[in-house]
């Protein structure tokens, strides 16, 4: 039982490791969104950071800023999504599927 047990803390061990190192690479890597028809484009890391904003000079409208509102809220939105699905498809290959609650 104490050899099972061992075994155990070993596997949980490398997992924690992998990870560890999986939330380093998830950090440099980056995921895009836009809306709009790009109007608006939001890149976002696989930490969930907004890295930047891009607005086109076209869309600036200050007689409608509710619809510049909406574009931005869209594209980071959409951008988060994408960081969110990169997290889980990375999860997957250190978890082997299984989906262990409170990891992310």
């Amino acid at each position: 039982m104490a050899k099972g047990l061992g075994n155990l803390m070993k596997q949980a061990q490398q997992m924690q490791k992998k990870m560890e190192q999986m939330q380093q690479e998830l950090e440099v890597q980056e995921v895009e969104a836009s809306s709009g028809g790009g109007m608006v484009t939001a890149r976002v890391n696989g930490k969930q950071k907004l890295l930047a904003l891009n607005i086109e000079p076209d869309v600036v409208d200050t007689d409608d800023v509710e619809m510049l509102q909406d574009l931005i809220v869209a594209a980071v939105n959409e951008a988060i999504k994408m960081s969110q699905e990169m997290i889980q498809a990375e999860m997957g290959k250190v978890t082997g599927g299984m989906n262990i609650p409170g990891l992310f």
